[in-house]
């Protein structure tokens, strides 16, 4: 897909043009070192503009719940593991949204949306509630999610 993600050496390369370029860099080195301890899977990001239809999905999935993230997203990956279709995207703001369905009927399906240490809570997403968590890679992370209820096909 694209470009693997460091989790020892955290880079800000992709993500540099955000205003919270470092803690965004790790949080998505947090959720690399998470899919190579879990699965034992390279996480590999490419630019959010060579992947417009991975983006049209997120969307189209977000559109369940009346969200538009009106951040630039910067990053995309895709990952597929254990039967499960996983999307991340990274955006401009800090904000890293992942899509988890499971590929098997009767399986979860969630949006999950983690904000990197120092920025607010998008508007669009005021109505939820965040719970944190510390990590060595990425700080306090706040995180959030909703389970998808429609059916959409990758």
């Amino acid at each position: 897909m694209g470009t693997p993600v460091d989790f020892k050496d955290v880079s800000t390369e992709g993500v540099e043009s955000s205003p919270h370029a470092e803690a965004l860099a790790g949080l998505r080195a947090n959720e690399a070192r998470y899919f190579d301890t879990k699965y034992k899977h390279v996480f590999e990001v490419a630019p959010a503009a060579d992947e417009p239809e991975v983006l049209a999905w997120v969307e189209r999935i977000l559109a369940e719940r009346d969200i538009v993230i009106a951040a630039k997203p910067l990053e995309v990956s895709v990952n597929d593991v254990d039967g499960i279709h996983w999307v991340h995207v990274f955006y401009g703001s800090g904000l890293a949204l992942n899509v988890l369905w499971t590929v098997a009927d009767g399986g979860k399906r969630a949006v999950g949306f983690k904000l990197c240490e120092g920025m607010d809570v998008p508007e669009e997403l005021d109505s939820f509630k965040f719970a944190r968590q510390k990590s060595k890679l990425a700080g306090t992370i706040r995180g959030t999610f909703f389970v998808i209820k429609g059916e959409h096909p990758y």
